[in-house]
C-alpha cells in the first residue's frame, strides 16, 4: 500500500464519524409530537400513583423514585 493512503486513513475514519453525529437532534417540524400530553413522562395520573406508592412501599419512605438506595438498607 501507499504511505500517503495510510496516512490519510485515520482522518478519513475521524471525518465519517464526525459526520454521522451531524443529523441528531429534533428537527423544530418533529417538537409537535413530543410535545403531546401522551408523550409526557406522568401523562397517566392512576400510573403515576401506582408507580409512587411501588416506590414509597420499596424505598420506605415518600419521594423515593428520585435516588438510589432508601430505607431497607439496601442499594
Amino acid at each position: 500500500m501507499n504511505r500517503s493512503v495510510l496516512r490519510f486513513t485515520p482522518l478519513l475514519a475521524a471525518l465519517l464519524l464526525l459526520g454521522g453525529c451531524s443529523s441528531l437532534g429534533v428537527k423544530p417540524w418533529e417538537r409537535d409530537q413530543l410535545a403531546r400530553a401522551e408523550m409526557a413522562m406522568d401523562a397517566d395520573a392512576l400510573d403515576l400513583s401506582l408507580d409512587e406508592h411501588i416506590y414509597f412501599s420499596k424505598e420506605a419512605s415518600s419521594g423515593g423514585q428520585g435516588f438510589a438506595g432508601g430505607g431497607c438498607g439496601c442499594n
